[in-house]
């Protein structure tokens, strides 16, 4: 890929954004090429967690705008139906947590990237903004469904209009992301803790991913239906049997993500 850093280490699946030049701005390979990474990765059973972030300076500084105003390039239609609309759905349909490690500044629809994985941490360093209204446009790439989900209506909609420059700690105040490390410890503790995630049974793991995406549109009676029915899923995997087992015989399970 050329525009993507990809390796499998230890069953996860390492990406990163690789356009340091442009901050990792997004352009349509670029986007294409992820959601074909993440197709890949739905597939490959080796793979128990996936890990983005991005190379150089930044995770990921939003749409290259010179390709949007690129009279040969493709159209905004274009751009949210072929890129970021199915790159979204890709994250939240996988069968495996995605941690989005942001290494600095996430801006635009690579905010809205970030927040849309499973967990998402930070450096120190890190920053995250929503600098749509500075060129006149609204938040994509999902900003508008997850921000106020993450942190209320009214600082989601303040921070859409006025484009604030969010730091990283501030994000964890709020509740926008889990957790910030220093930057001389970010690489090594944010893989840390996809290697956690990675020795996790993972279908349970998913099986959670799953509820949490049914939560967002049903009321109480229903989401105990989704309970009842992904927890009876769990129950019948190995790694439910290996962890009671483990727990009855007062040791340290070994699950293997079936």
């Amino acid at each position: 890929m050329q525009n993507l850093e990809v390796q499998i280490d230890n069953h996860i699946l390492y990406i990163y954004l690789n356009r340091p030049d442009v901050f990792n701005s997004f352009n349509r390979e670029m986007s294409l090429e992820l959601q074909e990474a993440l197709d890949r990765a739905y597939s490959n059973d080796e793979i128990r967690v996936v890990y983005l972030s991005g190379k150089g300076k930044a995770f990921c500084a939003g749409q290259d705008l010179k390709e949007a105003v690129d009279p040969e390039g493709p159209e905004i239609r274009t751009i949210l139906e072929e890129h970021y609309n199915p790159l979204i759905l890709r994250i939240r349909k996988l069968n495996k947590p995605v941690i989005a490690a942001v290494n600095g500044v996430a801006a635009g629809a690579g905010a809205n990237l970030a927040l849309a994985c499973d967990i998402v941490v930070a450096n120190e360093g890190a920053s995250f903004i929503q600098a749509f209204s500075k060129i006149g446009l609204i938040p994509d790439c999902s900003g508008t469904f997850m921000l106020p989900r993450l942190i209320g209506w009214q600082r989601a909609s303040a921070l859409m209009m006025t484009a604030e420059k969010v730091s990283a700690h501030e994000a964890q105040q709020m509740g926008m992301i889990y957790k910030v490390f220093a930057n001389d410890d970010f690489e090594r503790s944010s893989k840390e803790l996809a290697s956690q995630i990675a020795a996790m049974p993972t279908k349970g793991l998913i099986y959670t991913k799953y509820a949490l995406n049914e939560s967002i549109h049903h009321g109480l009676e229903a989401q105990l239906e989704t309970e009842l029915k992904f927890q009876i899923l769990a129950s019948q995997t190995h790694d439910f049997k290996e962890g009671v087992s483990a727990f009855i015989e007062k040791r340290k399970p070994e699950f293997i993500g079936k």
